[in-house]
């Protein structure tokens, strides 16, 4: 090939170098807002069959729409009136008993005595020494950590009111976005474009309500099971069975293994409490895997069960647990478009 102005093409190829390196820039400043957008996107589509339910009741699209946000903010109300009272009380049941052992005079001398006791071989004050020493050189990391935290949290709350935000506003406009991206297609293709974009965002949809189903069948046969049983604590269990059976592969798996840790716990539960809860578990993990998820889950997604542990493993790298609960509508997206899309065009002669 014989260039004729290699300074043309030298400015091109840093020009295109350059852009490229400027969109990258970009993408990663807007990270967090594109986050934002993508799971309200996926919320949005999660409750359009809600919203659609609700439309052919004739109810007008502004309060279904009202109507399925205040429902989802209704449950998640209702978990943290469960947890919050506990945590609260297991919390100032532990500063009280940091308070009242730090208030006696005798307290170090007290921890001295039980280390002595515990382990003879240690040299106890060297210990203590060290300690100090550590929280002296390391008191600014501390606070500064400390308030990381505050600000993380503070972050957290700002972000969740921005995706409910932008999950009221995308749900309410659903129908004017598919429409407006559908123009963009040709005429021609316009059609065949929207049959299955419309199989696509179906399938986000009824994936979500499904995962959502599954979720609070564990929850509400949790919350009954471990009161029959006495375990520590049921209702808010039953909130950690909701919340694992949230996440596909693991999430079950997760939340049994937490629950029946917390009925191992000395003073709130017992030995046999905890096998009874993991005898349970295992079975009911068996009835989810075998009878629940197939009837549930066939009108949302069709993915071979190998795509599905990929498809989860990977989104859950690249994007965390956005990345693990968006992976399997992803993955079904995709196989829709392969088969209607790419198999028929190969296939043409």
């Amino acid at each position: 090939m014989k260039i004729h102005n290699p300074f043309r093409l030298g400015f091109t190829a840093a020009l295109g170098v350059g852009l490229a390196i400027l969109l990258i820039q970009s993408i990663e400043a807007l990270s967090t807002v594109l986050l934002y957008v993508g799971t309200a996107m996926f919320l949005s589509l999660g409750l359009d069959p809600v919203v659609s339910w609700l439309e052919r009741r004739r109810i007008p699209r502004w309060a279904a729409v009202m109507i399925a946000i205040v429902g989802v903010l209704t449950v998640f109300a209702g978990i943290l009136l469960i947890v919050l009272p506990v945590l609260v009380d297991q919390v100032t049941l532990l500063v009280r008993r940091v308070t009242y052992l730090l208030n006696r005079s005798a307290w170090q001398s007290d921890v001295e005595t039980w280390l002595s006791t515990t382990f003879p071989a240690l040299d106890i004050p060297t210990v203590f020494d060290a300690i100090n020493d550590w929280l002296t050189d390391n008191l600014f990391s501390i606070s500064e950590s400390l308030v990381g935290a505050t600000l993380s949290v503070a972050g957290g709350l700002f972000g969740a009111l921005i995706i409910l935000i932008l999950t009221i506003y995308l749900t309410a406009s659903t129908p004017t976005l598919k429409n407006a991206i559908y123009q963009i297609i040709p005429a021609s293709k316009r059609e065949r474009f929207a049959y299955i974009a419309e199989q696509i965002t179906d399938s986000v949809g009824y994936y979500v309500m499904g995962q959502v189903t599954l979720a609070a069948t564990n929850g509400a046969l949790s919350a009954i099971f471990l009161s029959i049983i006495g375990a520590p604590f049921p209702m808010v269990l039953a909130v950690v069975a909701f919340l694992g059976s949230m996440i596909p592969l693991v999430g079950t798996i997760t939340g049994s293994t937490i629950i029946v840790l917390v009925c191992l716990i000395p003073d709130v539960g017992t030995v046999s409490t905890a096998l009874i809860a993991a005898v349970y578990y295992l079975i009911y993990m068996q009835i989810e895997a075998y009878v629940l998820t197939p009837r549930i889950m066939s009108r949302a997604v069709s993915v071979p069960g190998g795509v599905v542990v990929v498809a989860a493993l990977s989104g859950g790298a690249l994007l965390g647990l956005l990345g693990a609960l968006i992976a399997i509508p992803v993955a079904a997206s995709i196989l829709i478009v392969y088969r209607q899309v790419v198999i028929p065009r190969m296939n043409e002669k």
